[in-house]
């Protein structure tokens, strides 16, 4: 039998993906037409004898949540039940907290896997490699290869390349070490919480030593990268499988539409009916497109490549979009254009209005780039990237919205360019 666990974190994390994450918990932002939560599940699930799906976080359980949990329960046939911490433990305290959950039914093996990155899951791939390498007590990191530069974004994993032992680990070095990063997807054995538990023991020691410590610094705040993986390194306990299908973080707002594109692209695969086609009297699709079905679109809009529609959007004649996630509600009024945008919930867009941001995506010519995390200001100066509107953001007709971030209920009444809208 196998278990899953999907670390979603919590409020204080995802701020780079403010303004979207005041609306909905990062989480369940919609990529390609489904919250991001949605693609780790339904990978789980197409695991044979998956028995449960945990999601460990600090929200507060919200109506959203529970709704996703019980519609994802009933589509996918499978127990999803949401754990809360009480603090933020780190993404090793998480699971050594609620060990005793994940270890109920006894389990053989278990996946751990964070909400924010956007991958293929590999993990009937993982299994069938923890089988061959190592014994029944090793461990798996998920691993793909970067250029050497972006590598030190990441934990860079040194292997065996005959065995693929994981030799050494080091999370984000300062200088190069390894061209093989951690994707933040496992696979554990239910030894790995003594080797946590021997972490928190350690923790406890030195707060004792302390005595007067900071109320911060909980014993049972772990992190597995640097706590226990640096340590497992070479212990002929932690294997690296690497794979070369599509991997990314979803850190920001501009690597959500990057996401949306892998999976949109994928979906030619695993959901050919989630892909719009050109039809008799519907809109032109160029590319990948998701619309859902409650949309109301004119035929003479042009949509795609790299488009996803949200529920009861309105898009009027002769609008362009390209490259963009369209949020439910939201109006797209006649011949206004959008490209490598993020327009928000229940949002307007004027007539003859143009927003358009600038695509942050991976060096096309270098099969290994990985999407560059910005820093919001370079220099001084916003950093170029996509244009992102908050919810009931109104843009009137005939102006433009250049590389800029609206918060939300702002109703615009000139053009703005490289502009964060307070």
């Amino acid at each position: 039998m196998l278990k899953a666990v999907i670390l979603i974190g919590g409020p204080q994390k995802g701020t780079r993906f403010r303004p979207l994450s005041f609306e909905v918990p990062k989480p369940l932002f919609p990529v390609a037409g489904v919250p991001m939560l949605q693609h780790h599940i339904e990978a789980c699930s197409k695991l044979p004898n998956m028995k449960e799906i945990l999601l460990i976080g600090f929200y507060q359980p919200n109506e959203e949540l529970n709704r996703f949990l019980s519609c994802a329960q009933q589509d996918f046939k499978i127990s999803i039940r949401y754990l809360q911490e009480y603090a933020a433990l780190g993404t090793g305290g998480g699971i050594y907290h609620f060990r005793d959950q994940i270890l109920s039914g006894s389990p053989e093996a278990f996946f751990v896997m964070n909400a924010d990155v956007c991958s293929e899951f590999p993990l009937p791939e993982m299994l069938d490699f923890q089988k061959e390498h190592g014994d029944a007590y090793s461990f798996v990191i998920l691993g793909t290869t970067a250029n050497r530069k972006q590598s030190l974004n990441y934990g860079c994993i040194v292997e065996n390349e005959q065995t693929n032992e994981v030799l050494h680990y080091v999370e984000k070095p300062s200088t190069f070490v390894s061209d093989i990063i951690n994707c933040g997807i496992y696979l554990f054995t239910p030894e790995i919480f003594q080797h946590i538990g021997a972490v928190f023991q350690k923790n406890q020691q030195d707060m004792m030593l302390e005595e007067q410590s900071n109320g911060w610094h909980r014993a049972e705040v772990i992190r597995l990268e640097q706590d226990i993986f640096t340590a497992l390194a070479g212990q002929g306990k932690l294997y690296v499988y690497k794979t070369d299908r599509f991997w990314s973080q979803i850190k920001s707002a501009g690597s959500a539409i990057y996401a949306s594109r892998l999976y949109l692209n994928q979906y030619h695969k695993t959901h050919p009916e989630r892909l719009a086609t050109n039809r008799e009297g519907g809109p032109k699709t160029r590319g990948n497109v998701y619309i859902h079905p409650t949309a109301n679109i004119d035929p003479t809009a042009v949509l795609g490549p790299n488009v996803s529609i949200g529920t009861g959007v309105t898009i009027g004649a002769g609008v362009r979009v390209r490259e963009s996630i369209i949020l439910h509600g939201a109006t797209l009024q006649d011949h206004s254009c959008v490209l490598n945008s993020i327009v928000g919930w229940d949002s307007t867009i004027g007539k003859w209005a143009r927003v358009e941001g600038t695509p942050s995506d991976p060096n096309p010519n270098d099969p290994f780039a990985k999407i560059d995390s910005e820093t919001l200001f370079r220099d001084g100066k916003l950093t170029p990237s996509i244009t992102i509107l908050g919810c009931n953001v109104n843009i009137p007709s005939e102006v433009i919205i250049l590389n800029s971030i609206v918060l939300p209920h702002k109703d615009l009444n000139r053009s703005f360019k490289n502009q964060i809208i307070l």
